[in-house]
């Protein structure tokens, strides 16, 4: 443990050091001015950062200053150590001969953690210090344990985004996504994937909730999501796999239950067909050729709740240059409108869009797609262009 004494006396700081030497403490520094100790601690004098700066949090354990002191009082020190985030946990307690009990008030507004008061009592002393390193002991397991938490939250960002698939240009279709993911980690998920030769299946999927729990939930939807997919193929069977698989998850709280909203579509190139299941998810857009359009509505509860799902399968036709657009509620919300009159607005939206932008430049000019925002909702916008027919 790293202690630091500020104190203008030479006398004072050689009765201190002594005492907590004999009470085992060994590295124990000491400065005569809040000057030097802005210096030591990588400080300009005005208490302001340092431009580049070596020194970090994990210097001193502790600060025992003292409050009247020549140019900058400790009361001064004490307020400009808490304004620089680096610094802010180291513990200052405050020695003064001072029994001014608004400057004591003060002392402690100012940051100070406790306060001594000379003639220093050598018990009374080292117990206050025992006390503030134990804080600063805590302090610091909790500022470990959150980094290696915020690590582990950005590898698992990265994971998600490494399983979301890759945009699809070919000839006959295309197939992409815009994603604006929210600040914690992402409920939505997009999927899609080639069933043979002439079909393709899309999904979209928003998971209840958001961080650990909904991007597990979301890495496990995609694993049966993809299995289903190529497997079971028809759009009412892969939501009725989607539900089936759902309700074995088990949780310790039995009040907890995941569930999920889905729109998930086979795109028939060779019939000409769109065949889709929506389970309680925003209805999709398609965008006609000739500008008119059709919502993919409908549909049945989310996945997850009921044991049953009374699944309706829909069939629309498809034709070239029909492009089909699926969102997930984050995107809707970000509207400024009236809740009733947001899908309406953002279909509205990417319906000009669509007449003016490709779909690749749409994200700059959706809700919420200024990299600055906040998002508390993820925000998922996919699209499929029907290109030419399959012979």
């Amino acid at each position: 443990m790293r202690i630091l004494i500020v104190d203008d006396n030479p006398m004072n700081v050689t009765v201190v050091q002594e005492m907590l030497k004999r009470a085992g403490y060994r590295d124990v520094h000491s400065a005569p001015s809040a000057i030097e100790l802005f210096q030591l601690l990588g400080l300009a004098e005005d208490g302001g950062e340092e431009p580049g700066s070596l020194h970090n949090e994990s210097e001193y354990d502790l600060i025992l200053l003292d409050m009247m002191m020549p140019r900058v009082d400790g009361i001064a020190a004490c307020r400009a150590i808490q304004q620089i985030e680096r610094l802010r946990d180291i513990p200052i307690i405050m020695v003064t001969a001072i029994g001014d009990s608004k400057k004591l008030a003060e002392a402690l507004d100012a940051g100070a953690i406790d306060y001594v008061t000379k003639p220093i009592n050598k018990i009374e002393l080292l117990a206050r210090i025992r006390s503030a390193l134990r804080l600063k002991e805590e302090k610091d397991w909790h500022k470990d344990r959150d980094r290696r938490l915020r690590e582990e939250l950005q590898l698992a960002k990265e994971v998600q985004t490494a399983a979301l698939p890759l945009p699809i240009s070919e000839s006959f279709i295309e197939v992409g996504a815009i994603y604006n993911p929210s600040e914690e980690l992402a409920g939505d998920l997009y999927s899609w994937q080639r069933i043979d030769e002439n079909r393709f299946g899309v999904a979209v999927i928003d998971a209840m909730g958001h961080g650990i729990s909904s991007s597990l939930v979301c890495m496990f939807i995609a694993s049966v999501l993809k299995d289903a997919m190529t497997n079971l193929i028809d759009s009412d069977r892969v939501v009725e796999e989607l539900n089936r698989r759902a309700l074995q998850l088990q949780f310790a709280d039995q009040l907890i239950q995941y569930y999920y909203t889905a729109l998930y579509m086979v795109v028939d190139l060779e019939r000409g067909v769109l065949e889709y299941v929506n389970a309680g998810h925003p209805p999709g857009l398609i965008i006609r050729k000739d500008g008119r359009t059709e919502r993919l509505g409908g549909g049945c509860a989310a996945i997850g709740i009921f044991e049953k799902l009374d699944i309706s399968k829909y069939t629309v036709s498809i034709a070239p240059g029909d492009r089909i657009v699926l969102v997930t509620d984050g995107l809707i919300d970000a509207i400024d409108a009236p809740s009733e009159d947001r899908l309406d607005a953002l279909f509205d939206r990417i319906q000009d869009l669509n007449g003016t932008h490709s779909p690749q430049e749409w994200a700059s000019y959706l809700p919420g797609s200024d990299v600055q925002l906040e998002r508390p909702d993820d925000q998922c916008l996919v699209w499929v262009d029907v290109k030419e027919a399959r012979a």
